[in-house]
């Protein structure tokens, strides 16, 4: 099955979905731009892939005639290889503990890849075999907190890398395809002017493994990139130095979809 073809089956469960729970109470859409990318992505030959999984929350109620309270939340991602793979799935209730949910959501898991039709080697080739490296822009990136959570969250998901604070701002992640995609649901979710993946660069890995892993790898693990700071504020970097520090890593090409124009 082609990712266009994953695309539209997953457009017609969205549309199934929403015709079986038609209120915005059990259904709903918490990414309309993602579905929007989506759509684009099926429907014309020339898109390129989305930038985010479509994510969506069903509510499910008691069957008591006195509920006036959502009891139990689904909440649903769809990764770009969904039905390839397995859809991403975790239950939430006020009435369970947080040692209950854990223990609820760990044998959903297991019944998913047990009794679907994907297979646990499927799923894992998806996640666990691709090696994925994102390119992000922001407006601007100067919230010392925003800084710190980039960090620390790709050292938390084994993420190498470079984030050139500043504006605009520049980030590169690189990893574990489920990893990347954990960062970037993560760091869009905060507030930004303006944040996109401009470029994302997917390789499979030969048998996976650790050694092939590092061997795909063009950056140390994450961390800040200044380049002579100027400016009133001080937040413009020198994007000669930007540019030559792309091209140690053999990413010039990489300066053009960013900015528009040839790197020197």
């Amino acid at each position: 099955m082609t990712n266009r073809e994953e695309a539209e089956m997953q457009m017609s469960e969205l549309d199934l979905l929403s015709s079986m729970f038609p209120s915005e109470e059990e259904f709903t859409v918490t990414d309309q731009l993602a579905v929007a990318e989506l759509k684009h992505y099926a429907e014309n030959e020339s898109a390129e892939m989305p930038s985010s999984k479509v994510q969506f929350i069903l509510n499910v109620k008691p069957e008591v005639s006195n509920a006036s309270l959502v009891e139990f939340s689904m909440v649903c991602a769809l990764p770009f290889k969904y039905p390839a793979v397995l859809p991403e799935i975790t239950v939430r209730s006020s009435l369970l503990s947080r040692a209950q949910q854990i223990h609820l959501n760990s044998d959903l898991k297991t019944y998913l890849m047990q009794n679907c039709s994907v297979t646990t080697s499927n799923a894992v080739q998806a996640e666990d075999t691709t090696f994925t490296r994102l390119w992000i822009y922001s407006h601007h990136i100067y919230n010392k907190q925003k800084r710190k959570n980039i960090i620390d969250w790709a050292k938390e998901l084994s993420l190498s890398g470079f984030c050139m604070p500043g504006k605009p701002g520049v980030v590169c992640v690189e990893g574990l395809q489920s990893s990347c995609e954990e960062f970037w649901s993560r760091v869009r979710r905060l507030t930004w002017k303006r944040i996109l993946i401009r470029h994302r660069e997917d390789v499979s890995l030969e048998g996976g493994g650790h050694a092939e892993i590092q061997k795909q790898r063009k950056f140390p693990p994450l961390e800040e990139k200044c380049f002579d700071a100027h400016g009133a504020r001080g937040n413009h970097m020198d994007l000669g130095q930007l540019y030559r520090f792309l091209e140690e890593k053999g990413c010039a090409d990489i300066f053009q979809m960013y900015f528009g124009v040839e790197g020197h």
